[in-house]
């Protein structure tokens, strides 16, 4: 896409924005696949979950109702956060397994930057498949969730979060090639961290539980999309700082990695 300005960085950026949905344009049965997979995983959950809590735990009552809202939000937040840490880690798994890594280290942009604009550009798509997921889910349910501007901070501090862990493991892609195990075991644990509920828990545990990467965040969007609270300022505050600490970290991660695999002559083999 050509632009009337020269704007070296907004040409990258709009290049890898066309790239990503070119890409769904020519495969677009995987985005269909993936938004069937995440609806009827959660039908499933829900259903087991209804016949495990029995008859006596009816949904129609106002308690309810919120813990299926809260549980609706865990899971769309746990997909998103999965896709985004997936994404980044599989586009650098591909370039290495076909032996073009090492093409994107030559370009006259900084390796970090490109990896960037390219997770920035491929979230778009992801938003898109999330917001269809979770259109589809609500239908299911008859689930009634709050959507205001508000949600916006919480979502950003979610994301920024999730990229500094997607590029940490990024940085493990770099010097090891291939870490699908690992990138499991994060998943899994991600999902069901990002599930439970941890601003129900008293005392310290909810300080340490606010420690971890996307917990605060996660925290509010349940606050205000299922139980309908106002933005907790506080709260909020803890969760930019925590965003800002695992990007930086992340970032920090996958720098000394590709110093690492630079030294190592890593990234011409595949």
């Amino acid at each position: 896409m050509k632009l009337p300005i020269k704007l070296p960085l907004l040409e990258l950026f709009m290049a890898e924005l066309c790239r990503t949905w070119i890409q769904f344009i020519r495969y677009p049965s995987e985005a269909v696949l993936g938004v069937f997979i995440i609806v009827i995983t959660f039908y499933f959950l829900f259903t087991g979950a209804s016949y495990i809590a029995g008859p006596n735990a009816a949904l129609n009552t106002e308690a309810g109702s919120e813990r299926l809202e809260v549980l609706v939000v865990g899971y769309v937040i746990s997909i998103l956060v999965i896709s985004v840490l997936s994404t980044t880690s599989s586009n650098l798994e591909q370039e290495a397994s076909t032996g073009t890594l090492e093409q994107i280290f030559l370009s006259p942009f900084r390796s970090l930057t490109v990896f960037v604009l390219r997770a920035l550009a491929s979230l778009s798509l992801r938003l898109a498949i999330v917001s269809l997921s979770l259109g589809a889910i609500l239908l299911i349910t008859g689930t009634q969730l709050q959507f205001s501007p508000l949600l916006l901070l919480p979502l950003t501090t979610l994301i920024l979060s999730a990229h500094g862990l997607a590029f940490a493991v990024a940085g493990l892609v770099l010097v090891l090639k291939r870490v699908s195990q690992v990138l499991g075991a994060v998943q899994f644990g991600l999902f069901f961290l990002l599930g439970t509920p941890v601003e129900t828990i008293e005392g310290m545990g909810r300080a340490a539980a606010f420690l971890v990467p996307m917990t605060p965040s996660a925290a509010l969007l349940r606050d205000l999309m299922a139980r309908d609270l106002p933005l907790n300022w506080t709260l909020f505050g803890i969760a930019a700082l925590n965003a800002m600490v695992y990007l930086t970290l992340g970032l920090f991660c996958f720098a000394r990695a590709e110093r690492s695999a630079k030294l190592r002559g890593l990234l011409s083999g595949y």
